[in-house]
């Protein structure tokens, strides 16, 4: 997919067809624990930003970060300057209730990229 000038001139459809399989991925490799697969996609800045020693710590100690149920509901796409949000309902396998998971995307280098992501 060729990149626009800015991610926000995309459609809902467009953005869902990049920004599902990226959540789908962070959801997996961090259920597994695998950090270097975890931040593949995101951007210079977010992974000179993350302390791979404290996420690490988090895939360890966290039940949830290591048990994401990987059926999230899409919730919708907020546009805002260059980047985009997309949220989803997130569920554990092993802990009740549900979360907020944030994806924030735009370009970098003509690619989409993850600026950041969180669970609520």
């Amino acid at each position: 997919m060729l990149a626009s000038t800015n991610i926000v001139e995309r459609t809902d459809e467009e953005i869902r067809a990049m920004a599902d399989p990226l959540w789908r991925d962070l959801l997996k490799y961090s259920n597994e624990g695998k950090y270097g697969e975890f931040v593949s996609k995101f951007a210079r800045s977010l992974a000179l930003a993350m302390n791979q020693v404290a996420v690490n710590h988090q895939f360890a100690n966290s039940e949830l970060a290591r048990s994401l149920a990987d059926d999230p509901d899409y919730l919708g796409i907020i546009r805002r300057g260059e980047h985009v949000t997309v949220l989803y309902r997130q569920r554990s396998t092993r802990k009740p209730g549900e979360w907020l998971g944030r994806l924030v995307l735009g370009y970098e280098d003509g690619e989409v990229r993850i600026f950041a992501a969180s669970i609520f």
